[in-house]
């Protein structure tokens, strides 16, 4: 049965889809089998493995576990379940659904077993569609930007995950914090890799993900950052990030 992940911060720009594209891939390339949900309606995780024409996508998915709604892409081992801007208004629809709260957890529950990682990227969000995704999970990665406001929002992020805890998931834990878009040069992005820590102790990946370019330029392209630069400083970071995860050294 598949470990669910999702990848989740309230803040916008902190690497969150450029993780889950780049983790998701560079599991596939450990040989694992990743399925990638998609349930941001701004829906860059699709754009980003440019998955452009489907008729079905997680709405279908949430609403009826329409399996036709998992496509491949164009990457050996790796599946995704596409989003799109129709889905902005799902909320307000599943608001009035008394058990919404458990919707993504059952239409998973339907086809896990064919994989071994499923990476859910939620909304930058707390509303209902990040509230599903949490409950729907094991583990969450929280991806941190090492700049002066890394830690702004994190006790409100705590303060969810422990009312989902409490009341839906008795099993959610953060799997890791990674810091993202750090610069060695730079005496802040230090300054706060350590405040991080601290704050999370014995919770931070080993591996942190470096300021780099070709990762920016790689989704304008439709692919993950070992298709447009294999060799670059981005590529070695995230599948050093996958064997962890995994637990290979």
């Amino acid at each position: 049965m598949a470990k669910v992940i999702t990848v989740f911060n309230q803040k916008g720009g902190v690497g969150k889809t450029t993780t889950v594209i780049n983790l998701s891939h560079g599991l596939a390339k450990l040989k694992k089998r990743v399925l990638i949900i998609d349930m941001d309606p701004q829906a860059n995780t699709s754009s980003g493995l440019d998955l452009k024409d489907y008729d079905y996508m997680i709405y279908d998915f949430l609403n009826s576990k329409e399996k036709k709604a998992v496509y491949n892409t164009k990457y050996k081992n790796l599946s995704l379940v596409p989003s799109g801007s129709d889905f902005a208004g799902a909320e307000i629809e599943f608001a009035r659904d008394e058990n919404w709260q458990y919707k993504l957890e059952e239409a998973l529950d339907e086809i896990k077993d064919s994989y071994d990682y499923v990476i859910i990227d939620c909304p930058p969000s707390l509303g209902i569609l990040s509230m599903m995704s949490l409950i729907a999970t094991d583990s969450i990665i929280v991806p941190v930007q090492c700049e002066y406001y890394a830690l702004e929002g994190v006790s409100q992020l705590m303060d969810t995950i422990n009312l989902v805890r409490d009341n839906f998931n008795k099993n959610l834990e953060i799997g890791g914090v990674l810091m993202c878009m750090y610069d060695p040069r730079n005496n802040l992005s230090q300054q706060v890799a350590e405040e991080v820590k601290k704050f999370f102790k014995g919770k931070v990946f080993k591996t942190i993900i470096p300021r780099n370019v070709r990762l920016a330029e790689a989704p304008s392209f439709g692919v993950t950052i070992f298709d447009y630069d294999s060799s670059s400083k981005g590529a070695k970071a995230y599948l050093k990030l996958a064997k962890e995860v995994v637990g290979v050294k």
